[in-house]
């Protein structure tokens, strides 16, 4: 009786153990961010996000900051997409046709890397062509056209990145100010309450 009673208290105290270990020291001090949205992107930008594989290289974050993903939405935005799925890497569009009901083409955009390289994506085209019996074949074709969307895509992305370094920067240096300014303040603070 006496050793289930020792099993009993051994239980609950690693439990309890277990349970405080997992608890984090709260810094009162720090101001604490409100917005979801920011606290997503400081998330991001400090690398917190969901990590696959472990390594730096294997960080999957989040669409709207993957430049190549965002580039390639709006070299499509003529076209309805049929699929998309950012974790497997894939842009499938409906089928399209402009003035001939009887052909229609799809495009596959396939996502090697989340960096801006053309190595990184590939593109894929099908047609369809159907007869008067609504017969219809596909089939994988190759021409200049997948060249032009992909580079394209690459155009746009690097752009994108440009533009998101440049915010960033400017953002940096404006944390720097503030910090600046809330340093002074405090210094302030404290030959007030000194003098």
């Amino acid at each position: 009786m006496n050793f289930f009673k020792f099993l009993k208290f051994l239980s609950i105290f690693f439990l309890i153990t277990l349970t405080l270990a997992g608890c984090k020291k709260i810094d009162w001090d720090e101001e604490g961010i409100a917005s979801g949205t920011d606290r997503a992107r400081k998330n991001v930008e400090e690398g917190k996000g969901f990590r696959l594989g472990g390594g730096k290289e294997a960080v999957d974050s989040f669409a709207s900051a993957n430049e190549l993903w965002r580039a390639s939405i709006e070299t499509l935005n003529f076209i309805n997409l049929s699929s998309l799925d950012y974790a497997g890497g894939i842009i499938i569009t409906d089928w399209y046709s402009e003035n001939n009901s009887s052909e229609a083409i799809k495009i596959t955009v396939r996502f090697l890397s989340n960096e801006i390289r053309a190595d990184g994506i590939e593109i894929l085209l099908h047609k369809k062509i159907c007869d008067t019996n609504n017969n219809c074949t596909i089939n994988k074709i190759d021409n200049t056209l997948s060249f032009e969307i992909k580079d394209t895509i690459l155009r746009k992305a690097a752009l994108l990145k440009k533009k998101n370094e440049t915010k960033r920067k400017k953002a940096g240096k404006g944390k720097i100010e503030q910090t600046r300014k809330k340093y002074k303040q405090q210094k302030i603070q404290k030959k007030g309450r000194e003098g």
